[in-house]
């Protein structure tokens, strides 16, 4: 039987890219999931999809940068399903400018709402459940998380905070028994991109990425479901990802390099 199975799993960020797909995943699972989404059309095709594997699935329109929103996601889930093991904080947004081309710089305070706070929110709110169930948190950063990425100046900003807690909560979790798994993705195809911000505030419309160069989001959520098995402490999703997390560390200025090369090549 799976190890999920019976588990009821909240997912923010759950209509599309990678939380629709981790949602599916564990739908194959059988386990029981809440999911989050602000487009609520689209959360309701994540639902309805995932109930076609057999799934019990909970639609939760909300935004997480509103703490209230948070807290009635918890208590809802709770409500449905009695408890709560796991927690995916997953909802985000980018951005795609340099910096000296930003006109508005909402966009930097936007991002951290979402990213960040929207992550510590539905923690503060879920933990307690989560300590009652020995459960697992698990934290959709990126690779721009772990080092710097050009043009991406407010979203690995967002993320580097995101990281930052994480890293730290996981430290004063320490003999709790909730464990805190941090993963980093590599580009990953998602509308994300296509709903990214530009240097004015407003969406591209279109994605800037080769998707056919990058990471699928369905094979991103598998390699997370494993992670989440095994409660792994961090997950990097890219051989260049693990690569450029040590190489840092000796040749600092050859991972700017290839940071910057990534962001021209778009892949």
């Amino acid at each position: 039987m799976s190890s999920f199975a019976g588990k009821t799993v909240l997912i923010t960020g759950a209509s599309s890219g990678i939380g629709r797909a981790l949602a599916l995943t564990l739908a194959a699972q059988r386990a029981n999931l809440a999911l989050n989404a602000r487009d609520e059309s689209h959360l309701a095709q994540a639902v309805q999809a995932c109930s076609a594997h057999g799934a019990a699935a909970l639609a939760l329109p909300g935004d997480v940068a509103r703490p209230q929103d948070s807290t009635r996601l918890v208590a809802q889930t709770l409500a449905r399903f009695g408890a709560l093991d796991v927690v995916v904080n997953n909802a985000g947004i980018t951005m795609w400018s340099r910096f000296d081309a930003v006109s508005d710089f909402s966009v930097f305070a936007r991002l951290m709402a979402t990213n960040y706070l929207g992550a510590v929110y539905l923690t503060a709110a879920a933990l307690p459940h989560l300590k009652a169930t020995r459960g697992q948190i698990v934290a959709v950063a990126s690779i721009a998380g772990l080092t710097g990425v050009p043009e991406r100046t407010a979203y690995a900003a967002s993320k580097h905070a995101m990281v930052g807690f994480f890293e730290s909560l996981r430290i004063e979790l320490a003999g709790s028994g909730v464990d805190v798994t941090i993963v980093a993705p590599d580009f990953v195809v998602s509308d994300l991109h296509r709903r990214a911000l530009g240097p004015g505030g407003a969406p591209l419309g279109t994605t800037p990425m080769q998707e056919a160069h990058i990471m699928s989001a369905e094979r991103c959520a598998q390699l997370i479901l494993a992670a989440m098995r095994r409660r792994q402490r961090l997950l990097i999703t890219s051989a260049r990802g693990r690569l450029g997390r040590w190489a840092r560390l000796l040749a600092p200025a050859m991972v700017d390099r290839l940071a910057a090369r990534a962001i021209r090549r778009r892949r």
